[in-house]
């Protein structure tokens, strides 16, 4: 996930366990702020692990399920605004890169392969020429 992206939807998930909190008189599960947002429960779990990580909030089991609470909210600037790429978008570029390079040599190869032929055939006809004016 991006930068940007991560950005983004903390804020709009802290934003979420604020107003379940406050709707609903106690901490929200993981489910209710997916619901709220719209968001699948991968997604979801995803994000609040990222936050998690980073110190923003805190995951608590209780009797009732795990409940979401803000534990930091001013991390999430700490939170890079810019966007950068993806690693799998730098790895597909050097992927890319490497196959370009690869049939360069291929092409190449079959070019030192046909002036090999056509040298070959050009030698073996002043052989045969050769042979012919023996004769």
């Amino acid at each position: 996930m991006q930068a940007t992206i991560l950005y983004k939807n903390g804020h709009l998930f802290v934003s979420a366990i604020r107003i379940l909190d406050h709707r609903n008189a106690a901490p929200p599960a993981i489910d209710d702020v997916c619901e709220m947002l719209s968001v699948s429960l991968e997604q979801g779990n995803y994000i609040c692990r990222k936050l998690k990580e980073r110190q923003v909030v805190k995951l608590v089991e209780s009797a009732f399920g795990p409940r979401l609470f803000i534990k930091d909210h001013l991390k999430l600037e700490e939170i890079p605004v810019e966007e950068k790429e993806d690693r799998m978008e730098e790895a597909l570029k050097e992927f890319q890169a490497s196959r370009q390079e690869h049939s360069k040599k291929i092409a190449s190869i079959q070019k030192d392969q046909q002036e090999k032929k056509k040298n070959l055939f050009a030698d073996l006809e002043k052989q045969l020429k050769k042979n012919l004016k023996k004769k």
